[in-house]
């Protein structure tokens, strides 16, 4: 069932119970269909509390599918998608054709860079260093940013509220597939590299930074590790993204402002005479992921990572409860 379909059947309820209701307070000593009671209105023998929705979990899970198949169906989420995955095979191609030429040699290149040239299973980490700064937050920033304006733009989330979803389940379900979808960008880059790097360099054991080798299994196992933390990373994100979504009834703007302030925080955080502050900025871990690629694996960048993202989704998201659940939806 489409989104519009799913508005017009709540309407279509809404408007029979209301029906009901003036039929049967008009008939004296009628029936229970439609009487009007202390504890709301009574249709069918079942009374309908005014102002009250049902909070289930299936239908929390409905309404999270519905927001699934919303975010993934557009064709702008698509092309991102998709050059998300064109990232890690235009980084293989030309490390390649570097590593080919007699002048290449990547000689002062990244460690990561250096590494994949020996190992495929490298271009994994490098394809995620190379696009945790600008490309992840870019896409995840538009998505989020998308989420609530973009409806209002559209008119749909007035009638989407007729139903009985309930702002805070609809909010809820909003943030918990802009999670998703950062498993799923950060899975479209972690994969694709994956393969390029089996398709361009040799594969085998691992000599992480640390200088150590561990075997292919133990080293596809912290790729995956790193590909879940790189997603969890960007969880701050999306709250900030959905709060901004709230302000807005204009999606463009709100995609705007989520990817600006980005660029602007990461600009921030490159400067030194910033210490203070930087250590609280949302993007300042998120390069953490690269010590767990010694051995053994230093969990203390990752945990602060992990633990200002928590705070920020507690902060922007109570935030966005705040402004969303208060705010008269007009379009």
């Amino acid at each position: 069932m489409s989104r519009a379909e799913a508005s017009a059947g709540g309407t279509a309820t809404a408007g029979a119970a209301t029906g009901g209701a003036a039929a049967g307070g008009a008939a004296a000593g009628g029936s229970t269909a439609g009487r009007s009671t202390a504890g709301g209105t009574t249709v069918g023998g079942t009374v309908l509390v005014a102002g009250r929705r049902p909070q289930t979990a299936s239908g929390f899970l409905a309404l999270f599918r519905n927001e699934l198949h919303l975010t993934f169906r557009r064709m702008r989420t698509k092309v991102l998608l998709g050059i998300l995955a064109a990232l890690p095979v235009l980084i293989g191609v030309i490390v390649k054709l570097n590593t080919d030429s007699p002048h290449g040699g990547g000689g002062g290149a990244p460690s990561f860079i250096a590494q994949t040239t020996q190992n495929g299973l490298f271009l994994v980490f490098t394809a995620l260093a190379v696009a945790l700064p600008v490309f992840l937050p870019m896409t995840v920033g538009v998505v989020a940013g998308d989420s609530v304006a973009g409806e209002a733009a559209t008119g749909t989330l007035r009638y989407l509220l007729v139903a009985p979803a309930g702002r805070t389940r609809l909010l809820a379900a909003k943030f918990t597939a802009g999670l998703v979808f950062c498993l799923a960008a950060t899975a479209a880059v972690a994969v694709t590299a994956l393969a390029a790097g089996a398709a361009l360099f040799p594969l085998g054991e691992v000599t992480l930074i640390s200088g150590d080798t561990i075997g292919f299994g133990d080293a596809l196992l912290r790729a995956v590790l790193v590909a879940g933390v790189v997603a969890a990373s960007l969880a701050g994100l999306v709250a900030i993204g959905l709060f901004v979504s709230t302000l807005t009834g204009s999606g463009i703007a709100a995609m705007a402002a989520t990817v600006g302030l980005v660029i602007t925080v990461q600009i921030l955080d490159a400067f030194p005479q910033l210490d203070a502050v930087r250590p609280f900025l949302f993007t300042h871990y998120w390069t953490s992921f690269s010590d767990l690629l010694r051995e053994p694996m230093y969990w203390d960048g990752v945990w602060k990572d992990l633990g200002l993202q928590a705070a920020y989704v507690a902060v922007f998201g109570s935030a966005a409860w705040a402004r969303f659940t208060s705010r008269d939806i007009s379009a």
